[in-house]
Order: structure tokens, then sequence, then C-alpha cells
């Protein structure tokens, strides 16, 4: 039925700043997700190749300090340059299941000079194609390290069966106009990505849900540092500081009247299935709709750049 879309949330630890064994672990997970008929698939923020829980645990403001350069290096080679076709297994898997995917990935993006990475929020449709790629717009705290702000251009949504999904990083979820700008496009379910924690899903799902009149997906990722793997560089002085439980998950699904259909998940690992019913949306647009009959363009109005950055523009 067009109106119903089973989804499943990858509440998994990826293999730790291991670029290719995490692509196969995602392999796998869609792979699974097929198998229960899932029609999108959400990981995680910046789930490949993982989230640099190592700046808060290793003076990471530290100017020129030998550890955090050396892991800058290795996060780097690890991340992903998608111009070089390295998602091309995954956007195979997509078209072989006709099953849509939202990942979040490191970028060392091409068109940015190769060598600063995004925090990016990549969209493969049912057909495998690659429809958006959206950069981080404000890297948190201490991810501004070692992740450079992204832009505009992937601010966008895209149709799923009668659904129109858009999605944000993070803290992203918490700044009013880049929401404004994925409801101003029709939103209808939106998909929130985070490194892990309950602490970070448990208020923003309900309430982008209940202020939208959307579903919201939350989905975080886990990670224990006995995740690590051996081989990480500077393993010893990371683990000095580092607590066990990095992140907790809490992985979650508010529908659109802001009420829990699926409760945060916490420490547990797996794929976590949910059949949305389009209808509800229509509705709980009946009292409120943020971007129609309860909006007043004639008196504020946003207006979004949505040029890809660059730092030259050559004419030749």
């Amino acid at each position: 039925m067009e109106n119903l879309l089973k989804v499943a949330m990858a509440q998994i630890a990826p293999v730790w700043l291991n670029k290719q064994a995490t692509i196969e672990k995602i392999e796998n997970a869609i792979q699974e997700a097929a198998k229960e008929k899932a029609e999108l698939i959400v990981f995680g923020e910046a789930f490949l190749p993982g989230y640099p829980f190592w700046l808060a645990h290793t003076e990471g403001a530290a100017w020129d300090l030998k550890v955090n350069k050396e892991l800058h290096a290795h996060y780097t080679r690890n991340s992903i340059q998608i111009e070089e076709g390295e998602l091309d297994t995954i956007c195979k898997l997509a078209k072989e299941n006709g099953m849509a995917i939202y990942l979040g990935m490191m970028e060392r993006a091409k068109d940015r000079g190769g060598h600063s990475l995004y925090c990016s929020l990549v969209y493969i449709d049912q057909k495998g194609e690659i429809k958006s790629v959206h950069r981080k717009l404000q890297p948190t705290y201490d991810e501004r390290l070692t992740w450079a702000p992204g832009d505009g251009h992937g601010l966008k949504v895209h149709p799923l069966k009668q659904f129109t999904v858009g999605g944000l990083n993070c803290w992203e979820n918490w700044m009013p106009l880049p929401r404004a700008a994925l409801y101003g496009q029709g939103e209808n379910l939106h998909v929130a990505v985070w490194p892990g924690g309950l602490h970070n899903t448990k208020d923003i799902t309900r309430f982008v849900a209940r202020e939208s009149r959307s579903f919201v997906i939350s989905v975080s990722s886990l990670m224990n540092t006995s995740n690590f793997p051996k081989d990480t560089p500077h393993l010893d002085k990371i683990l000095e500081k580092a607590p066990e439980v990095l992140a907790d998950g809490g992985s979650a699904i508010a529908g659109p009247d802001g009420e829990w259909i699926v409760e945060p998940v916490v420490n547990s690992e797996g794929l976590i299935y949910q059949t949305l019913d389009f209808n509800r949306v229509y509705e709980e647009r009946q009292n409120f709709d943020p971007v129609g009959h309860y909006s007043r363009p004639d008196v504020t109005k946003l207006y979004v750049n949505r040029e890809r950055q660059s730092t030259v523009d050559f004419k030749d």
C-alpha cells in the first residue's frame, strides 16, 4: 500500500575509523533489512567510518598536538570520496532491493580540494541513485577541530511512496531555519541522524514531530571503547580518559502528534523496524500546518541559498 512505509533504523556500531570494514557492515545491514521488506534504512551521523570520539579525550584543542594530527590523518584516509565510486556497492544494493538509504558519512570533498572533511548525510533512492549530499552546516563544539562547515546545497527533500523525506545531522536539528527549509518543500518524514546518545534524541525527536506534524526518525549509532580496533592509532592515549560507553544509541520514532511510536532504544545493537502510515500526517495537519494554513508568508519568509560553495570559480 502506497500510504504505508516500512523503515529500518540501523542502531549498530561502525568498525571505528575503518572505511572498508564499515562499508561491509553497511552492506550486511542493508541485506538483512531487505529480508524484512524494509523500504528505507537509516544509519547514524558520521557512521562511515565513525565519529571522532578521540577529540574529547586527547586534549583535542591543544595546538599542533602530534596525537591529534596523526589521528586526523588516519580519519582523512578513511573518509569517502563519492566521485571515486566509493559508495557504488551501497548504491547497487539499494537498487537491487528497491530500498532507499540515508547514510551519515565523512566526505573528503574533491570540489573543496580533497583534504577537508565534511560530515555529510547522503540520500540514495530506491533506484540506487545518489539524490543529495547534505554537508553539515555547522559542526558542533570539538567537531570543529576536524570537520569543515558545509553549505545549503543538500537542503533537499525526496519523494518516497506517498512520503516526502528530508534529513539533518545531529544538532542541525535544533536549528529552526534549516528545519523550516525542509518543511517548506513539503517534508513530512524527517530523518535526524546522531552519533549516539539518549541525551540527544529524547527531547528533539518529539519536538520536531510536534512542530512539523511529521514523522521523525532519530537514528543513533553505538560505540564502546571495546569496539575500537586494536590497530587504531594512539589507542592507549584515547583509552586513558575515555569512558567505556561513548554512544548508547537512543534511536526512536515519533508520530506527527509528537508522541512516541518507538520509544528510545538504548544499549541494544541491531535493526529496529516500524511501519508508518501516511494518513496520520493528514490527520495532524488538520489543525496545524507550519508552512500551509498556519503560516503567514506575507509577514515572515525564509530565503535559502542552495548553491554548492567553492573556493575558486574558473572561467577559461
